[in-house]
């Protein structure tokens, strides 16, 4: 089918796009500069913020991805329901069947952060007009040049000893980012999974701690941590800014959301797109193998 895809330049968008085409899909990678797009699938303009740039370029497309976030604005919140509103209504007059979005994990009864109250938001936003939204809700991705992969991997290599906040015992269910583009492709050619929210996650349910010391050991480092549980989320998010290239801002939203435990509750996934996931050191060494430029085979 014809697929759009809002987001094909960014972390999951650029590796969705040559999937889907691989899958036998027709692929409009929506972009706000076409001209320098170089990328997988045919660029379109297209702009979260400009509706009138949507229905152009939703135009034909019988299916849209939307894996747009504006994690490093100030006022980020506003920003996304705006853009979702925009995508949804574009989507119903265009008459897409369907919606596929990529959430984050996260108990609805939690006092989630204000990164995971957005993610909820957009998710009924997108579909406020009436198109299905199929969302599949993960946690941290591990794939090179993820942000919290990142993260995760600055503060191992970058640090021989660190002082760390509270957030390093809250659990969470990494995923490879090579088995995230595997959903998101599956869900795709299954009816069934129209108007659904899916959890996925990898096999492995870990403190942030322990994927400090995994990665450390894969590495062949020596890690010394040191858990300080009144290191404010400021302070905190300040720290992940020095020693790592993450932005103030953007680290401050990805620890709020860090006293969050992110586990997959519903595996109904695994029915519906079955494979065997990739572990936790799997994905790890691929990541580090992409970036050192060796693409490991799916």
């Amino acid at each position: 089918m014809t697929v759009l895809v809002a987001g094909s330049t960014g972390f999951i968008g650029g590796r969705l796009c040559p999937a889907l085409e691989e899958a036998g899909h027709t692929v409009r990678a929506m972009t706000r500069h076409p001209d320098t797009y170089e990328g997988a699938g045919a660029p379109v303009r297209g702009d979260v913020g400009d509706p009138e740039s949507l229905r152009a370029a939703m135009d034909g497309a019988e299916a849209a991805y939307y894996l747009v976030h504006s994690l490093a604005a100030a006022d980020f919140e506003r920003r996304d329901a705006e853009a979702a509103r925009n995508f949804g209504r574009a989507a119903a007059e265009a008459g897409i069947g369907r919606i596929i979005y990529l959430g984050g994990l996260g108990e609805d009864g939690d006092q989630l952060s204000a990164h995971l109250r957005s993610r909820r938001e957009v998710e009924g936003l997108l579909g406020a007009a009436g198109v299905p939204v199929t969302t599949l809700r993960a946690g941290i991705i591990v794939g090179h040049g993820g942000i919290s992969w990142e993260i995760t991997r600055q503060l191992v290599e970058h640090l021989p000893a660190m002082v760390t906040p509270r957030w390093v015992r809250t659990r969470t269910q990494p995923i490879a980012v090579d088995d995230v583009i595997r959903y998101l492709v599956g869900v795709l050619d299954r009816e069934e999974a129209t108007g659904r929210t899916f959890d996925i996650g990898g096999p492995d349910v870990l403190e942030y701690i322990d994927m400090l010391r995994r990665v450390a050991r894969i590495e062949g480092r020596t890690l010394l941590i040191v858990p300080v549980p009144l290191l404010s989320p400021r302070l905190s998010s300040a720290w992940l800014s020095l020693v790592t290239d993450v932005d103030n801002r953007t680290g401050r939203s990805l620890v709020d959301s860090m006293v969050n435990e992110v586990l997959v509750r519903d595996t109904a996934i695994r029915e519906l797109v079955p494979f065997e996931p990739i572990g936790y050191d799997d994905a790890v060494l691929r990541a580090l193998a992409e970036r050192a430029g060796v693409r490991p085979s799916s």
